[in-house]
Formats: C-alpha cells, structure tokens, sequence
C-alpha cells in the first residue's frame, strides 16, 4: 500500500494531480479541501495516500493531512459510499464541519453535498455517529470560512471550475448557476470552486 507521497506537483486539473516523484509521474486525485492547501506547480509536496483497487482502475487518493484520509477511509465503509462519493464529501464541506454534522444529525446540511440524498445522508448518520465518537468538536464555534481571495479573474478559471464541480457530481447547469452567483473577488480556479461549494451548502 502507499500511504504517502513526496515529490514536485506538475500539473493540477482539479480534482487530479500528477507529482513527479524521481522522474516518476503519479495520477493523484484530492478533495478540493486539500487542493486549496497546495503551493504553486513545480513546488514541493507531501501528501498521505489512500490507495484504491477497483475491477476497472487502481486509484491513488491524497489528502493534506492524517484526519482527512482517516474520514475519507471511514466513509468509504458506509454502505452506498465509495471513493467518488467520499471524495465529493470532503471537496463539498471541511473535515470538521462534516463531524460535526454526523454528531448533530444535521443531514439537512449533507443533503446539500453533490450525490447526497436524504436516505444516504441519514445513513451515513446512524453508521458514522459510533466511528466518528472521538473526534471531538466545539457545537459553539462557527463553520470554517474560506480565506479571503485577491481581485481577478480569468475566463479560463471558470471552466476549469465547472468542470471540477462537475467531476465532484454536479450537474452542468448546477455548475454554471453556482459559479456565476459568485460575487467575491477571485485570483484563481480554486477560488471559484470553493466559494461555489460553500455557496451551494447554504442554499
């Protein structure tokens, strides 16, 4: 198993990555949670590894940190959960935003996460409560904001933005509607990506 990577970051198609690793390229795929923490292409980074074998395809899944691959494993156990939809999770609302939720049984708040319905989101409640009982968060504090961006903009940052919500499970036109409601000053794709996810969790 490769529970870690290390190398340079070549090329970033949210929400895919290839990092360069002594010559050798690998085919990551991330949350936007954690591609929002990446340094610029051909910088350094480390990521913890989750790797996934499917009939089809052998998947390499990163995270930023330990806590973000532990949830992405727990919830790929969920009955009707599997890499896709675990990934679309944690690119959809923070880590700790999501426990919290599970704690509270707030699934009004996952149902808004792309592949999510009532059904899962209850599910995913009664099967995640006991997994998730030490993770400990603070009910009174507010949920994580995104950093403030610096004003621009580029036309091409919104098609590469559509096109990660559309691989995150949203629908085109969901895409398109999400992004053009963004009124805050952007300096990047990833921006417009997580002010668009953040947007459609409070609708």
């Amino acid at each position: 198993m490769i529970g870690r990577i290390s190398g340079i970051l070549i090329e970033k198609q949210s929400p895919e990555l290839l990092i360069d690793v002594n010559g050798i390229g690998y085919e990551v795929l991330a949350p936007m949670t954690t591609i929002y923490k990446l340094p610029a292409l051909g910088q350094s980074v480390t990521l913890h590894t989750q790797f996934v074998v499917r009939e089809d395809a052998q998947l390499l899944y990163g995270f930023s940190d330990k806590q973000q691959r532990a949830l992405f494993r727990a919830l790929i156990k969920v009955s009707g959960v599997g890499p896709k939809l675990a990934l679309a999770i944690l690119s959809g609302i923070e880590a700790i935003n999501f426990v919290r939720s599970i704690h509270d049984g707030d699934t009004a708040t996952l149902v808004r996460i792309p592949g999510i319905g009532k059904k899962t989101a209850e599910r995913l409640v009664v099967e995640m409560k006991d997994r998730l009982k030490e993770w400990q968060v603070d009910s009174d504090l507010p949920l994580m904001a995104a950093a403030n961006p610096q004003p621009a903009g580029q036309e091409v940052w919104v098609q590469e933005a559509e096109g990660a919500l559309i691989a995150l499970g949203y629908k085109p036109t969901e895409a398109a509607k999400a992004i053009s409601a963004i009124k805050d000053p952007v300096s990047s794709a990833e921006d417009l990506i997580r002010f668009a996810l953040k947007g459609m969790l409070k609708q």
